[in-house]
């Protein structure tokens, strides 16, 4: 977008503002050198000269935001967030990371070990291992409590491998889940008194009804172990409820992330020659070739969303030809689910999370 004296600016009616100011308020441009207009102008009188308001109303963001789900796997999802500023959208992103609550392994009691691997690295290893269990159906855990079959799942792991046999690569499809809970007797003090286990649970997990039709289990094929001849692991592993600010094995996502919706301008036709070098410049195939007739070859904007801002097409140029934007109240999210829950329930448990904290703010401002 080139500079536009004040006393060049075209006469624009009340209430709208001339293109290189709307340009500035809405869009980031990308030049060779750095990006400008980064910042946001939240000032709502920025522009009331000239008849615009530049503030946020609930009824105005009511009737511009919007989500579109672009794809939706079991397991990832994409969608456009329309509508809103950076803050809100990493706001969703931190609170996906660092507040939505899981179930994972947290304390693991090594019966036996005699494989190459240290004691403390399988643990580690067994709490990254994402669970097939809704964290929704579970209480947290305080310091206080008992294990109890609200708050704990129990798995169990025993594997060997025989003298004389190949190696065996333990994986996670061998815990067993204990819906009894904790099989492993404590330590007393008097020996005749009777055993008691690590748990307390009232009922079997199986026989509650949340747990009846979908066992509790772990995701299958992770790699826990390599066990040699001769060599044998036994344990027990107790998971609860966390987020993943105090630990990242709570993350209910592998990643999530955001970027401003990309949109790339051609400020003039481009054909011949100058079409197919401008096409071969850009790594991800944003631009293609359109055949005008007679022989003639036009550059067009095929593929937008896939650019990445690597800026190879302004670059080397003597005068632009390409104008690279990102929109400022447009993001494309990504989601990453573990597997603990499906990417969609995610994102609604992180707006319900959201509401609560605003909830708060207000009841302590009130």
């Amino acid at each position: 977008m080139p500079k536009v004296s004040a006393v060049d600016t075209p006469d624009v009616s009340k209430g709208k503002l001339p293109e290189h100011l709307e340009v500035q308020r809405t869009r980031v441009v990308c030049k060779p050198d750095a990006p400008i207009h980064t910042e946001p102008i939240h000032y709502s009188g920025a522009f009331a000269s000239m008849g615009v308001d530049n503030g946020v109303t609930l009824e105005s963001f009511c009737k511009n935001f919007k989500i579109e789900v672009v794809e939706l796997t079991a397991v990832s999802m994409e969608f456009d967030m329309i509508g809103i500023n950076a803050s809100l959208a990493n706001a969703f992103r931190r609170i996906l990371i660092a507040e939505v609550p899981t179930m994972a392994i947290d304390n693991v009691l090594m019966v036996n070990n005699t494989s190459v691997i240290p004691e403390e690295v399988i643990a580690h290893r067994l709490g990254l291992i994402p669970l097939n269990a809704d964290p929704r159906l579970f209480e947290y855990l305080s310091e206080h409590d008992t294990l109890n079959e609200r708050n704990t799942i129990v798995f169990k792991l025993a594997a060997s491998c025989k003298k004389g046999s190949p190696h065996l690569i333990v994986k996670s499809d061998q815990l067993k889940w204990l819906p009894g809970g904790s099989e492993q007797p404590m330590e007393s003090a008097n020996p005749s008194a009777k055993p008691r286990t690590y748990t307390s649970f009232s009922c079997s997990q199986d026989s509650l009804p949340e747990f009846a039709n979908k066992p509790l289990g772990v995701q299958d094929h992770v790699f826990i172990d390599k066990l040699g001849p001769g060599h044998a692991i036994e344990l027990e592993a107790h998971a609860v409820k966390g987020v993943g600010k105090v630990h990242a094995k709570w993350s209910p996502v592998s990643t999530t992330w955001y970027r401003m919706l990309p949109e790339v301008i051609l400020l003039k036709e481009i054909k011949g020659a100058d079409a197919e070098k401008l096409v071969k410049k850009c790594p991800v195939n944003v631009f293609d070739i359109e055949d005008v007739g007679k022989g003639d070859k036009k550059a067009i904007v095929a593929n937008p969303r896939a650019c990445t801002l690597c800026r190879e097409c302004i670059r080397g140029v003597n005068e632009p030809q390409v104008e690279l934007r990102r929109a400022k109240d447009h993001f494309i999210f990504k989601i990453e689910s573990t597997g603990a829950l499906p990417p969609e329930v995610l994102f609604t448990e992180a707006v319900k999370i959201l509401e609560d904290k605003c909830d708060r703010v207000i009841c302590e401002l009130s």
